[in-house]
């Protein structure tokens, strides 16, 4: 399936304002409201007064909210799909690949957790979302090949669904954002273990 233009023409600058905020700062402060507040509740007005800063100075980074939700989810959005491609293109065998993608995709939801969760809770109700939605469905489609390589080499089951399997792979790496906390008593990689022993070993003692 051939690829989306990207719907927002988005005008960004790389100075940073009066205040000492970057683009960046305004897009991970924007993204927790969004979390918190909601999208559609959340004004460019509000972003601002959580910065200190007026409306034209944040508008001297981005140029509309929409703009705000596109950089967000496309940052982790292609975080993700450098996951996916890197295991995919590496020489490991291809339940290892697997596991990699379980690694690393657990280490992107914790890195960038905020922009993960908001592009977890889309909906489809604009063309950015849209476009996003359509991005993870393709992601999905990706990964069943892999599956199913693993599954012709016998290092994952043969008699489970590849598309199922797909499905509960990504439904229980993506249930990281929801309570993770950044400094707690697991790390990341400790988190990817118990992912990966989980989807790959069970958790029934052996």
């Amino acid at each position: 399936m051939g690829r989306v233009n990207p719907p927002v023409n988005i005008q960004t600058s790389t100075h940073r304002g009066r205040p000492g905020y970057s683009r960046d700062d305004v897009i991970d402060a924007a993204v927790r409201e969004f979390n918190q507040r909601g999208y559609e509740a959340t004004s460019m007005g509000h972003v601002a007064s959580v910065l200190g800063i007026s409306k034209s100075a944040l508008y001297h980074h981005i140029s509309s909210k929409e703009g705000i939700l596109e950089l967000a989810v496309t940052r982790a959005q292609d975080a993700l799909d450098a996951v996916l491609q890197e295991a995919a293109e590496s020489d490991m065998s291809a339940g290892e690949k697997v596991r990699a993608l379980i690694r690393g995709s657990i280490e992107v939801l914790c890195a960038d957790q905020e922009s993960v969760t908001l592009l977890l809770r889309l909906r489809g109700n604009s063309e950015v979302e849209k476009h996003a939605l359509q991005r993870r469905r393709e992601l999905t489609r990706r990964v069943i090949p892999l599956i199913d390589a693993a599954q012709v080499a016998g290092e994952v089951r043969s008699d489970l669904d590849t598309g199922v399997l797909t499905r509960l792979m990504f439904g229980t790496v993506n249930s990281v954002v929801e309570w993770y906390e950044p400094g707690g008593r697991l790390s990341p990689g400790e988190i990817a273990r118990h992912a990966e022993v989980l989807l790959f070993g069970g958790a029934a003692h052996s």
